[in-house]
């Protein structure tokens, strides 16, 4: 069934976050031109929300208003019905002069016009001026149905009350606090059911756009833990190997992992910035985590987990600075024996006492490396933490993203897929042994919902 799009224009003052807005609401950070000066958007820019191939709404962000005051003044001097709004401003926008002089304003008003709503955005940090309470009143004679708009009011300098105040005294109650810069997706759902209490003709349509983007959060969501998953069951299986007699070969094989990690770590991150549509212009010149798109910490470093509080094994790095790389020594065996029984207790291996010993003497000179717990806790908070940044933070954020230091991830041992993946080196795509195996899918969807319920580590 056709259901009926619903128009909807953006309008406000200068520099309120329009086009932040509109880059929220649509979750496209490459929307529009965002900048802290006023008069960016010199121009309408529409964009469809479709769900399908079927366009449900259309969002049109618009120039500022910037002269409100002289506008309505032009307006109340024209003789005849005081009253009558639309007829006021059409013969606004058939006066050539008037266009030229109010360009802005009339290319607004003439949108106004064409569409089904205006969503009318205030910058909450701002005092209440007449010039706003102008444009107000010039937009009322549209005879256009207005919802407030309420944005930045997550700043310090809010001054949300005292907006709230002065719209109830013009009788304007359609009031929603919105905060561009914070993604919100309860306060997305509310803007939409606010517009369907207005509008009753395009409540199917509003009502299939929050279900598609209900759905599409989820099947975000479910793709960015995979592929973290994906991540975590790579590192965990990664194994390289060495001859116990050279040294340089050891040496080598220890930078190749740290070297296949980070490269892979990479992909995740990319992965993850692209599927909330966040780019390189986001982390550009900014004091954000990601340096260039990249963690500019070094996850082998140990000195990077003591930064985040996370305990590194008592043996990890034994054995010539090794550093969160365990070092296990095997004779063809699935899991091998250590140099150490303590390294491979500090490895998570779970061996020790006589049965670490009886592999300890079957070491027949071949070593194996691998991925110590702790770099592998550090590597899932690392992008947990983006993902629940990227999850909150609106597509207008200028902000650094921040995360913080959950104390689960500090001490807890491995979820089971995890310590599964140390016996199954073919389940790692880092290995040349990699192959395709129905028990790695198994444990990447067991480590997805263990990841979403944020509590296994």
């Amino acid at each position: 069934m056709d259901l009926p799009v619903l128009k909807i224009a953006v309008v406000g003052h200068t520099n309120t976050g329009k086009t932040s807005l509109v880059r929220t609401l649509t979750h496209d950070r490459q929307f529009g031109e965002v900048r802290d000066r006023g008069g960016t958007t010199r121009q309408i820019t529409s964009v469809l929300l479709e769900v399908e191939g079927q366009a449900l709404i259309e969002l049109n962000d618009t120039p500022g208003l910037e002269n409100a005051p002289e506008l309505i003044e032009w307006l109340d001097e024209l003789p005849g019905e005081r009253h009558d709004g639309p007829d006021r401003i059409e013969r606004l926008l058939r006066d050539g002069q008037a266009r030229r002089r109010f360009d802005q304003e009339c290319r607004v008003l003439e949108l106004m016009g064409e569409v089904d709503v205006g969503l009318y955005v205030i910058d909450a940090r701002e005092p209440v001026l007449e010039k706003y309470l102008d444009e107000l009143a010039v937009l009322g004679r549209c005879a256009r149905p207005l919802v407030m708009v309420l944005n930045f009011t997550a700043a310090d300098d809010s001054r949300e009350d005292e907006w709230r105040q002065a719209l109830a005294r013009l009788s304007l109650h359609s009031v929603l606090a919105f905060d561009a810069v914070i993604r919100d997706p309860a306060t997305e759902h509310r803007l939409f059911e606010k517009l369907k209490g207005l509008l009753d003709d395009f409540a199917p349509s509003l009502e299939a756009w929050m279900a598609e983007r209900e759905r599409e959060d989820h099947r975000r969501q479910r793709a960015a833990l995979a592929a973290i998953a994906d991540l975590l069951i790579d590192v965990a299986a990664c194994r390289r190997h060495y001859s116990l007699e050279i040294e340089q070969e050891r040496q080598a094989r220890l930078e190749e992992i740290r070297r296949v990690v980070r490269r892979r770590e990479q992909v995740c991150v990319d992965i993850l910035l692209d599927l909330y549509r966040f780019g390189s212009e986001d982390y550009q010149d900014q004091d954000l985590p990601l340096t260039d798109g990249r963690w500019p910490d070094d996850l082998f470093d140990p000195q990077t987990l003591a930064h985040f509080g996370i305990r590194a094994g008592k043996y990890a790095g034994a054995g010539a600075g090794a550093g969160l790389i365990f070092d296990i020594s095997t004779a063809g065996l699935s899991l091998g024996a250590g140099t150490l029984v303590g390294t491979l207790a500090g490895a998570g291996a779970g061996l020790a006492g006589t049965a670490g010993k009886r592999l300890v003497e079957k070491m027949r000179g071949t070593g194996r490396l691998g991925v110590d717990d702790p770099a592998l806790r550090l590597l899932a908070w690392r992008q947990l933490c983006l993902l629940a940044e990227l999850v909150r933070r609106g597509h207008a954020s200028m902000d650094p993203l921040r995360p913080a230091v959950e104390e689960a991830w500090k001490h807890k041992r491995l979820p089971a897929p995890l310590r599964r993946a140390r016996h199954h080196p073919e389940w790692s795509t880092l290995n040349r042994e990699n192959a395709a195996d129905p028990g790695r899918e198994s444990a990447v969807q067991e480590l997805v919902e263990a990841l979403g319920r944020g509590n296994e580590i």
